[in-house]
Parts: structure tokens; sequence; C-alpha cells
């Protein structure tokens, strides 16, 4: 094959794209339709949960669209990391939702179902040979920490997508994946080969990322036997070499060498030629096997229960000396805490100061600020809802009321935009598996179900 051609519609299932874009990207006759379902960037509260970070509506809108054109054209339509996080819950919802578009627009078709969360005793498992390896300086990983997990998935490489591909299926919905895989997978399977697959990949993983202006949309690459060339459907969209080298830079640990399962992606010989005003040829890009085959494990624990408040201040006197403040409000919330029997060991207090260093904390280099307003994100996470809400209240109260030098203020310190100014936020969670496994077969954690929809 002298050209593999592939269509992604958005950065995100559920992000949205203009369906122009979608006409005029199947009019170039795409092999394959897809979109990668999820990230980690929204957090660990999702893995955990199990919810989707994209509602339903937006979803369901999308994926509408694209199996309708797919089964009309005859080419398979793949989703990697089903419902945001990939894991059990997330990618039954996603092939209910399959199933229930497929009804209403009376389409049939042949669905690959590939799961990618995986039990406690196998990691054990795991662990115990020698098989797992830390990542982002975590420590090693040991049965405590497997046993504290919510929830664990592996992200697949794309031999998995390649076996489902193999065996029939037109539409993919697949658990946890590496974003790229789900691109590569197809590219490969037709003979493409893999550097110019995996970095069509990475240009497809995030839709129309890799254009001005930037926003969700669909991006279509071309996979040739040494370049890719890239450009998006819309008319007001255009690749340039900036856009698409800037855009490669993105979501890992060296500018140039991207790490995948089964391999490493070296962008460091690339060239970004310009071949009209709307689309780039890249080329230059290498693909070194690994010694071991590894997959990333996810897996995220419980931290307790959390409450905020919001509320803000423009109070001249009180900004001049919030440092002071914020550290005098801190003792006595725990003081008052432990009259009411709750121990500091019990809970977390964070007040976040927006328009002084509420985005980067501690790590904020410009020490002096001149605001005349802040904004402030009150955050109790406790062992239980009912802690959190009480030391939140209790942090709420001494906010708005707590006197300072120089006060001529004789009611609340605080502005708070909403009623009830409490919001209970449930249970929330933390990252605490990223690890990598060691595969003897990339497909062998990653079983496939099939059904005729």
């Amino acid at each position: 094959m002298k050209e593999f051609r592939m269509l992604s519609t958005s950065g995100i299932l559920g992000y949205g794209f203009a369906e122009e874009s979608l006409e005029i990207g199947m009019s170039w006759e795409p092999h394959v339709i897809g979109c990668d379902g999820g990230s980690t960037d929204p957090g660990p509260y999702y893995l955990g949960a199990g919810k989707s970070f994209c509602s339903r509506m937006s979803v369901k809108r999308d994926l509408r669209l694209m199996l309708k054109a797919a089964i009309k054209a005859g080419i398979p339509c793949i989703v990697g990391t089903a419902g945001g996080s990939g894991g059990e819950p997330h990618l039954k919802d996603m092939a209910a939702l399959v199933r229930e578009i497929a009804g209403e627009e009376k389409l049939s078709f042949k669905m690959a179902l590939i799961h990618a969360e995986q039990s406690k005793e196998a990691v054990k498992s795991w662990v115990d040979a020698g098989l797992t390896r830390s990542l982002a300086r975590m420590p090693a990983l040991d049965a405590a920490r497997v046993d504290r997990a919510e929830r664990i998935v592996a992200m697949m490489g794309p031999e998995p997508f390649a076996k489902a591909l193999d065996d029939g299926a037109q539409v993919i919905l697949a658990g946890r994946s590496s974003d790229p895989a789900q691109w590569a997978a197809p590219a490969m399977r037709a003979g493409m080969n893999p550097a110019p697959s995996w970095y069509a990949g990475k240009m497809l993983e995030c839709g129309a990322e890799p254009t001005v202006p930037k926003e969700p949309d669909c991006i279509f690459l071309r996979v040739r036997d040494d370049h890719v060339v890239c450009e998006p459907p819309n008319p007001i969209r255009r690749s340039t070499p900036l856009a698409v080298s800037n855009f490669a830079l993105h979501e890992n640990a060296s500018p140039i060498h991207h790490t995948e399962p089964g391999g490493l992606l070296d962008t460091s010989g690339c060239h970004f030629e310009p071949v009209t005003d709307r689309a780039v040829k890249i080329d230059g890009m290498a693909w070194q096997d690994a010694e071991r085959y590894t997959v990333k494990l996810e897996g995220v624990e419980s931290m307790g229960f959390r409450t905020i408040t919001l509320c803000g201040t423009r109070d001249p006197v009180l900004i001049s000396q919030i440092d002071d403040y914020l550290a005098v409000h801190r003792e006595k919330v725990m003081n008052k805490a432990e009259s009411f029997g709750v121990s500091r060991e019990d809970y977390s207090l964070i007040v976040h100061c927006y328009g002084r260093n509420g985005v980067m904390g501690d790590w904020e280099p410009k020490k002096t600020f001149d605001a005349h307003e802040l904004g402030f994100v009150v955050e109790v996470v406790g062992k239980t809802q009912e802690i959190a809400n009480a030391v939140l209240a209790m942090a709420r109260t001494s906010m708005l009321h707590a006197d300072f030098n120089g006060r001529l203020c004789k009611e609340g310190n605080m502005a708070f935009p909403f009623s009830p100014s409490d919001i209970e936020m449930g249970e929330c969670y933390r990252f605490s598996i990223f690890h990598t496994v060691e595969l003897d077969d990339p497909c062998s954690i990653f079983p496939i179900d099939y059904e005729e929809v």
C-alpha cells in the first residue's frame, strides 16, 4: 500500500467537531475513522469513580456521527481509552451507548470490546515475579499499594487493536490505551512502516491540535513509506510547520524521544515542510524496538472525602497582610476542630489564594504582588464526608469573620458567590500506581469480547 489514510474527529470523544469537517474528511476516503476517548489530564477522580469526564450527551452526539460515517463507508471506527479512563465501568457504558445509537439509527456491525482493567491478584503476581518498575519517582510497587487501589488499568499498545481488526471487528472500543496506539495499529497492519505510523498516531491523538486556529475539530493524516502528511479538513484551519512541530513536543518527558509499548519513537531528525498553505509533510522520524515489551499501569486510591467553598475579598487592609491572616486562620480552625473532637490527622486543610499564588502555590517565583482583590478556594479532605463538612464549615466561618490588625469592616471579610456556600465533592482519589509491567505477549492481559450489534 502506497498510502494509508486516517481521520481523527477530535482530541477527546465528546469535545465536539464541525460536521463540515467530518464530511470533508470522509470525502478524502480514509481507511479508518476514530477518536481517543480519554486521558489522565482530568486527574484521578474519573478512574476511581468509574465515571466519564465528558457528558453523555456530547459523547453520544460525536459517536453517532462517527458510527454513521464509518458504517456508510465500510471502514473501521476505533475509540481508545473508552469513557475517559478506560476502566471496566467506562468500557461498559461506552458499549451501551454504541448499542443505543445502533438501535436508533438501525446500524449493524461486529463490535470488539478490548478490556484493560486488571485484577489485583494479577498485579500482585507481577510484583512477586519482579516484572514491575516504577515511573514518575513512585515507590516500588508492593502488595499493600495494590490492595489500596480502587481500580487499576493497563495501557495497551497497538497489538490488541490489530487482533480485533484481524478478527473482523468494524467498531472497536478499547479500555485504557496508549493514545497513538489505536492509530499506529491499523497503519502497521496495512503494511506501513512503524516510524511514520506511530508519528501519525501522535498527530491524530489530539484532533486539530496541530493546526491554527486551535480548537476541537478533525485532523487527517496520510501515512506513506517514510513520511506523513498532516492536514485539517476544516477550511478555516491550517497545519503549519510551527503548529505541527510545536504539537509534537507535548506530553513526553523528552521532546524528541517518545516511549511507547514495544519501542521508542525518535523525532530528533524530523523535518517539517509545507506542501500547501494548509498541509505539512513530516519525515525523518525513526522507530527503535524495545528490548523488553512493557506497558504502563495506572491505579488510584482513595484520599478521603472533599468539601470546598469559594470566596473573595477586595479589602486592601486584609490583602496587605494576607500571609499572616491565612497562617492565623489555619491555626484557629485546627484548634477549633480539636475542641470538637476532630484530630488533625483526620483531615487536611488547604486555602488556594488566586491572584497571588493560586496556580503554582509554593513554587510561585513571583513573591510580590499587587492585587486589588483576591479569590480563595478553601478545601478540606477528611477521612469521612462528615469530618470534611464540619471542618470546612469552621474554615468558612473563620475566613468570613476573623479579626485582623487595622480592620475597618465590622461584618464579613469575604464575599461568597454561591448559596449554599459549602460544596460537597464526595470521595476523592490520588494516583498511586504509575508503573510498568513486562509482558511476553502484548495481548495477554487485554482480553477481547466480540458481539454482533
